[in-house]
């Protein structure tokens, strides 16, 4: 069988080498840019014909990256590739999955129906699953899930004294609770957040007897606008709490964000390298291989 060909496509060429190599694939190169007009250009600088082809393309902003990862998708089928998967550490179009007003898309479905039907099997970590129990009740591609909780609790554990940790709302308590048993059995506790619009959020306070002589640790699947987690770190600095500390899977960092957790007072901002950001501190390479693996090997 011939090597796997991995395709990065930009902004994710960190994360391809530890790929590669886990994987015993060769990096291909794929020339993308775009025209005055704004339309795309795709290149493959590397044959497909004949190998199995990975694309590794997190997809953070993700109405900048699909077309273009579509295109790399089809060219390398065109070019005759044995198969193609997608490596999506960050999978995008998650939280739409229902029809909150009349004729709302519900784009959840739609997105995965765009995936589905230019890959034969699709890899991430941590996707933001709400109403749906698996990626199975859209993707009709083969998938496999991973989580980095225990990556991050490892961090944890290695990283802050005596943590408590915090899950930002009801959602999130099975999640903090795993995170918090691998990390040295930490004690955790849950918040409970009002949303009352994408960058208004109101978010309770803890038992404060939790936190004494604790450093306080907010988890989450992702940092997007980061008003939950600013919000939860500054009635923590109102209790007299120590510094809290942010670890979380994905960071997209929309607008201000990284400015509203450092103003709410947050020693330490830490998340995977799902996304290349200057907060990375936890590789997810060896969850995406042994993924890999496991959706290829069934």
């Amino acid at each position: 069988m011939s090597a796997p060909i991995l395709f990065a496509l930009p902004g994710n060429e960190a994360l391809a080498p530890c790929l590669a190599a886990a994987l015993h694939a060769e990096i291909g190169d794929v020339e993308i840019r775009h025209f005055p007009d704004g339309e795309s250009y795709v290149r493959l600088d590397s044959a497909a014909e004949g190998h199995p082809v990975i694309i590794l393309a997190t997809l953070a902003r993700p109405d900048a990256v699909t077309l273009p990862l579509l295109y790399t998708a089809m060219t390398a089928r065109e070019e005759g590739a044995q198969s193609v998967g997608l490596i999506a550490p960050y999978l995008a179009y998650m939280r739409q999955d229902r029809r909150f007003k009349p004729g709302e898309a519900v784009t959840s479905r739609h997105f995965a129906k765009l995936i589905s039907g230019a890959f034969d099997w699709l890899v991430t970590v941590d996707p933001h699953l709400h109403r749906y129990k698996s990626l199975d009740e859209i993707y009709s591609i083969p998938s496999a899930v991973t989580s980095a909780a225990p990556l991050m609790a490892a961090w944890i554990d290695n990283n802050v004294k005596n943590p408590v940790i915090i899950g930002p709302d009801a959602e999130s308590e099975q999640w903090a609770a795993s995170v918090a048993a691998d990390a040295g059995h930490a004690p955790y506790t849950v918040l409970t957040k009002v949303r009352r619009g994408d960058r208004d959020v109101q978010v309770s306070v803890p038992d404060p007897q939790i936190l004494e002589g604790r450093t306080p640790v907010l988890v989450d699947d992702i940092i997007s606008t980061a008003g939950t987690m600013a919000e939860a770190a500054h009635n923590l600095q109102t209790l007299g709490a120590a510094p809290p500390v942010c670890v979380a899977t994905h960071g997209i960092f929309a607008g201000q964000a990284m400015n509203h957790l450092i103003n709410a007072g947050v020693s330490r901002i830490v998340t995977t390298n799902s996304i290349a950001h200057k907060t990375n501190a936890i590789d997810i390479s060896g969850l995406l291989t042994r993924a890999v693996y496991d959706v290829t090997s069934g």
